[in-house]
């Protein structure tokens, strides 16, 4: 309690409740009752990587070298205590393995921690990675989920045995004692090193049994997905009078409505926390794709449309804006972000909202039914990042739905066609797969769009 009551009223968590890394790992199941457990394995490397950290570093007694959550999953309070580490944590350590991107448990941890380091790069306009992975069992590079795959880390510096047969081969196999010593000792430097590099700060926790796994809802050797962002905004030349120029850039991705609190665009900053679902994500201007939609045509991707309730001022963008709402686009969400601290913005907040919302009016409706904050105004960035993956979510379904179907290959007297996925599906599903054609990633659905989460103006603190 001490730890939650000091992050949520803006105090600094003393270090020595700061876990210094977090170790995540896939839990191997017990084979057999009363048999060893598979996992010990886990905790020697764990108490070793302490112990080098512990040496390495200038940490006082008594202080958490490392976290690891073996003993709370079962436990009373164990999301809380789990939220809190990932929340204070330096550096994220996931142990790679076949098995480790298959669970959603771990991809939960990995997503809670990305997101606080896109957050923290958000507000700094400056990278903040600090994931040290690891290899617990060597895996394909096609069988890594897009976070991992677009991790910049070299293995090789570890050791070549490292690479060939990971750390467990390794502590299991006879004759390699020293190998084993070397990789861990190198990958407790590469921790520290991190972690005085980049700096994380804490953030408050968030509500582990809540969030999304980064490695999307098909587990391990799911394709990564598409998804498209467009920003409808002016730039810095073509503002309305007496718009200040600070939030806008030389085009509508340079836009930056929480600014001075964040330097990052929101473009930049929505694509990093799409591409931490599991989605291969790409970003444009409404300005340059206006004219290039045709609603007769099936969709190839959901898509996620930034407002700034401020194109409103200008005619051209707004009857462009009230064309692309009359077509039948249901794929398409949209979210308005809205900074109250922003005085000029707040002077006008009921008259901007009041013709943004009669220039989109199915838009804005779809997107209240969805997250009633996304379309109500985004207040910070903070409560972007806890919005954005409910928006997703609701984009996803709605693509699923509208996408083509595609017969099975030599069957086309089937009573009730399936529908394929981009890896052809056969057999029947259970649950059935997203009907996605040959070749674009497979969607998220996990069949709930309808949730309506307002924290909106609810969270009003800058982080």
């Amino acid at each position: 309690m001490f730890l939650r009551s000091q992050l949520r009223d803006g105090g600094r968590v003393p270090a020595s409740v700061q876990p210094y890394f977090f170790l995540s790992y896939a839990h191997t199941p017990r084979f057999g009752a009363g048999g060893p457990d598979p996992d010990m394995w886990v905790e020697r490397l764990f108490r070793d990587l302490c112990s080098h950290v512990m040496a390495l570093t200038d940490l006082p007694a008594g202080a958490e070298a490392g976290f690891m959550d073996r003993e709370i999953r079962s436990g009373e309070g164990w999301s809380e205590r789990l939220g809190a580490a990932l929340a204070t944590c330096r550096v994220f350590v996931p142990l790679f393995s076949p098995r480790y991107f298959a669970s959603e448990m771990c991809g939960k941890e990995w997503y809670a921690f990305a997101q606080r380091a896109i957050h923290q790069g958000a507000l700094s306009n400056q990278p903040a990675e600090a994931i040290v992975p690891a290899l617990w069992v060597p895996v394909p590079p096609s069988q890594l989920p897009g976070p991992a795959e677009r991790l910049q880390f070299n293995h090789n510096t570890f050791g070549e045995r490292y690479v060939t047969d990971g750390l467990y081969g390794l502590i299991k196999l006879r004759g390699y004692a020293e190998q084993y010593e070397r990789a861990v000792y190198e990958l407790a430097k590469r921790i520290v090193r991190v972690a005085e590099t980049v700096r994380l700060e804490p953030v408050r926790p968030l509500d582990y049994r809540g969030v999304p796994s980064a490695f999307g809802p098909a587990g391990s050797g799911s394709p990564a997905r598409t998804l498209h962002v467009t920003v409808a905004a002016a730039s810095r030349h073509d503002l309305p009078d007496g718009r200040s120029p600070e939030y806008y850039g030389d085009s509508a991705l340079e836009w930056n409505p929480y600014h001075p609190a964040a330097q990052r665009p929101i473009a930049y900053v929505a694509e990093d926390l799409v591409k931490n679902l599991n989605y291969q994500t790409s970003i444009g201007s409404f300005d340059d794709e206006a004219g290039h939609y045709d609603s007769k045509q099936p969709p190839t991707r959901p898509e996620i449309l930034i407002v700034d309730r401020w194109v409103v001022e200008d005619e051209h963008r707004r009857q462009r804006l009230a064309a692309f709402d009359q077509e039948s686009r249901p794929w398409v969400h949209v979210v308005v972000p809205w900074n109250r601290y922003d005085h000029q913005s707040r002077a006008k907040e009921l008259e901007l909202a009041r013709r943004l919302e009669e220039t989109l009016p199915v838009k804005m409706g779809q997107g209240r039914a969805a997250c009633r904050a996304a379309a109500n105004g985004v207040a910070n960035m903070e409560t972007l990042g806890q919005i954005l993956p409910q928006v997703v979510e609701a984009a996803a379904q709605q693509f699923l739905r509208h996408a083509q179907v595609y017969l099975p290959a030599g069957n086309s007297h089937t009573e009730r066609p399936r529908l394929l996925g981009p890896m052809g599906m056969s057999g029947p599903p259970a649950p059935p797969r997203a009907p996605f054609p040959p070749d674009t990633p497979s969607g998220h659905n996990d069949g709930n769009d309808s949730n309506d989460t307002d924290r909106g103006d609810a969270d009003d603190s800058e982080s």
